[in-house]
């Protein structure tokens, strides 16, 4: 993990839960006074759940990836952002350390955003037996997750899988 890296994230999560939780409260409260604590502790939780996104511990970042995307993007569907998310620090870490949460293949031009890249060099990857192709269609979620942490890696960013 690099400190931009976790600068940036911990940044974009303090504005996501401000805009989605802590702004909504503000207004059904009438004062920003009664929620200054709230976005006092929000600073800090940020960098501890940017310290687990971006951390050794698989499963503690999973579980981290999933309390906040079901805390900041509820619904009644399931989670199926639109392809730019992909691109944020948060959409960038989820890939990473949990793929596609609820879902087992993405179409190909989810598969090139959620890696940084195009549909066509989703397809090249595909072709080299680089990425996995589903058998209803699409790529897997599990093969994007191996090459974005391969990634990583060769880049001499060391992680350990438990």
């Amino acid at each position: 993990m690099s400190t931009r890296e976790h600068v940036a994230l911990v940044r974009e999560l303090v504005e996501l839960v401000e805009r989605r939780i802590v702004d909504p409260l503000e207004i059904l409260f009438g004062s920003g006074e009664q929620v200054e604590p709230v976005r006092a502790r929000l600073r800090i939780e940020a960098e501890v759940w940017a310290a687990q996104l971006l951390g050794p511990d698989d499963a503690l970042a999973v579980r981290a990836a999933a309390r906040l995307v079901a805390a900041v993007f509820p619904g009644d569907g399931p989670f199926d952002p639109a392809d730019a998310w992909w691109g944020t620090a948060f959409g960038r870490a989820v890939a990473r350390r949990a793929g596609h949460p609820g879902k087992e293949a993405v179409p190909y031009a989810t598969a090139g955003a959620m890696l940084g890249i195009t549909r066509q060099g989703v397809h090249d990857l595909v072709k080299r037996g680089k990425l996995d192709r589903h058998l209803d269609g699409g790529v897997t979620t599990r093969s994007i997750r191996a090459r974005l942490n391969r990634s990583l890696e060769r880049h001499g960013v060391r992680r350990h899988d438990h």
